[in-house]
């Protein structure tokens, strides 16, 4: 049996500890801010317990349905079926099928029957080494034209990634692409999924079943340091105390880590330093009236500088209100990263009248804007190989978060797939 101490009570954090106790080793989980949960993490939004930021579920998260029986949930997954929206020059189209293709005004039919290829190719690969070493914009136009690219694909990377946009990784957008294009129930019709309660119904089970299994959950205590002596983790610093471990799981953004671990090598400060992140902030509405029909709208219109909207409550109802999603990503040295609330407030809801015009201010309920400065790495070309071993040259020293699940995408499946097996391979004293 070990002592394991895990970094970070985000759901990553949360399955690691989980399973290093189901493993028969002793867990204690450190986490600087007062709730658990992370970027799954809830708040009070009005009388409703709703995601800091939006989160779904698709038919390929098994690891996150075994979990979830695992912890006797199992029967709070909800699926519904969903659509998506495109809104271009003043329009909103109906998007995602084959139909909503051919109908689209404005597109060429060769330039739609490319488009569509595209698509199906993508839904067809099991794997795809060859992308690896693409950037997504060349293999787009290569499959869908320049024309495509502009219309469909650039709005959507430019207004995330900014000066990243001509280096993003092919391999990280097909495997976005095919994880949303097979969540469906059938050819025509999308389907996602929601857990009951919202993701805390999960965050909440873990911590139940670690305290049950004698876990010790420490929040609203940051860690200030690894503790190394002779090349071995020994413990960590917090609370003004030290606590002795055989093994510590790290789940923290990478930009933490050089900071909390200076017995790191410096070559292995250096690759945790060059990954990028980027910031996002979430303007969370709620309103009167729907916006649209659809759970998300990409959008690629002047004038308009995020990549789409989401809807939540077209996919989780919650009584007789909209709830939406207005989501800026973007590098946090870019100025609107700074804004104050009540500008991004303004400027989202402007961008939801552009989209339905008989939105007034009067439909406005309540607004909140959740920031996370380090919300998405930047997962360029070659990405593979600038992601360092999850194991660390300090014997009992494992470090991961979100980068380390390329090619897919941050995700709670993701999550706990990761955090588990970090867990496992964790070796008894």
């Amino acid at each position: 049996m070990s002592r394991i101490i895990v970094i970070g009570a985000g759901v990553m954090g949360l399955a690691a500890a989980y399973q290093a106790l189901l493993d028969g080793h002793e867990a204690d989980v450190f986490e600087a801010s007062p709730e658990a949960g992370g970027m799954a993490g809830h708040f009070d939004f009005g009388g409703i317990s709703i995601e800091r930021f939006y989160h779904f579920v698709c038919h390929s998260d098994h690891p996150t349905f075994k979990l979830m029986a695992e912890l006797g949930i199992a029967d709070k997954m909800r699926w519904v079926p969903t659509s998506m929206g495109f809104f271009n020059q003043g329009r909103l189209h109906h998007w995602g099928d084959p139909i909503s293709l051919l109908r689209l005004p404005g597109v060429s039919l060769i330039n739609k029957l490319r488009y569509g290829l595209f698509v199906f190719i993508c839904m067809q690969k099991h794997s795809w080494p060859g992308l690896e070493h693409k950037s997504a914009n060349d293999w787009i136009i290569r499959y869908c034209g320049k024309d495509n690219y502009d219309r469909f694909w650039r709005p959507l990377l430019m207004y995330k990634y900014y000066e990243y946009v001509d280096s993003i990784s092919a391999a990280w957008i097909w495997t976005r692409i095919r994880r949303i294009g097979k969540s469906r129930k059938n050819f025509m019709q999308e389907e996602l999924g929601y857990i009951e309660g919202g993701s805390k119904t999960l965050v909440d089970a873990l911590m139940n079943a670690i305290e049950q299994r004698g876990g010790r959950l420490h929040l609203g205590a940051p860690v200030q340091r690894v503790a190394v002596e002779n090349g071995r983790v020994t413990g960590i610093n917090a609370l003004a105390k030290f606590f002795p471990a055989d093994a510590v799981i790290s789940t923290v953004p990478t930009p933490l880590i050089s900071g909390m671990i200076p017995d790191l090598p410096s070559d292995w400060k250096a690759r945790y330093e060059a990954i990028h992140n980027i910031g996002v902030i979430c303007v969370i509405l709620k309103l009167k009236r729907s916006v649209s029909p659809h759970f998300w709208v990409n959008i690629s219109e002047s004038g308009i500088e995020i990549p789409g909207v989401i809807e939540f409550t077209n996919l989780r109802r919650v009584g007789d209100i909209s709830i939406v999603y207005v989501p800026y990503y973007m590098p946090v040295t870019n100025a609107k990263f700074a804004w104050p609330d009540d500008r991004l407030q303004q400027d989202a809801f402007s961008c939801l009248q552009r989209i339905n015009p008989a939105l007034t201010h009067d439909d406005i309920v309540d607004v909140k804007v959740t920031r996370l400065r380090n919300g998405q790495p930047v997962c360029e070309t070659g990405f593979a190989a600038k992601i360092p071993p999850i194991q660390t040259p300090i014997h009992g020293l494992q470090i991961a978060d979100t980068c380390f699940y390329y090619p897919e995408d941050r995700g709670i499946a993701e999550s706990v797939r990761m955090g588990r097996n970090m867990a496992r391979s964790v070796k008894g004293t």
